[in-house]
């Protein structure tokens, strides 16, 4: 059962910010000033299982790391947009590129530059430490931080609620 008021059997297509969602919000530093993000094992498998089971996953983020697009691209994600310093501009080009629909879309994000996307898609969704503006125009707040988990929650959430969670491609990887 979900929690989410939503109808979840709608939903085809996720759209994930990186850092404070997919990556926790705090981000240690290399020796070089580089950014490091971390990266949840669950949301990959979530991820992953989305994509073998025919679900559009696309990745939009003001940062670049290339560590990012390989763990990302790895998983099968194929479309990632990095250093997006206006997101709307890369959603439409998205938009524009595959058959993805924005009322058949989840968009997971935790900032002011994801907020003008959010309010473009079916369903937008925060994490639990997002900023108060986000969390304002999301119709779902998970209970899990950003980086801990919450691509796993709101994934999980569709693919049961379309049969699709515990059977065929859930048990490969």
């Amino acid at each position: 059962m979900s929690s989410i008021n939503f109808d979840l059997t709608k939903i085809k297509t996720f759209v994930f910010d990186i850092d404070g969602v997919l990556s926790s919000q705090t981000i240690p530093l290399s020796s070089e000033g580089e950014p490091l993000r971390t990266a949840n094992i669950h949301d990959g498998y979530a991820i992953n299982l989305a994509i073998r089971s025919g679900y559009g996953i696309a990745i939009i983020t003001g940062g670049n790391s290339e560590a990012v697009r390989v763990r990302y691209a790895a998983l099968g994600v194929k479309h990632i947009y990095m250093k997006s310093s206006l997101k709307m501009k890369d959603f439409t080009h998205l938009i524009e590129n595959t058959d993805y629909k924005p009322e058949e879309m989840v968009y997971v994000g935790d900032d002011i530059p994801d907020y003008e996307v959010m309010q473009q898609v079916a369903l937008p969704v925060a994490p639990a430490d997002a900023a108060p503006e986000i969390k304002e125009i999301s119709k779902y707040i998970s209970p899990r931080k950003g980086g801990y988990g919450v691509a796993r929650d709101i994934i999980e959430q569709v693919l049961r609620a379309q049969g699709n969670w515990m059977h065929g491609e859930a048990f490969g990887w």
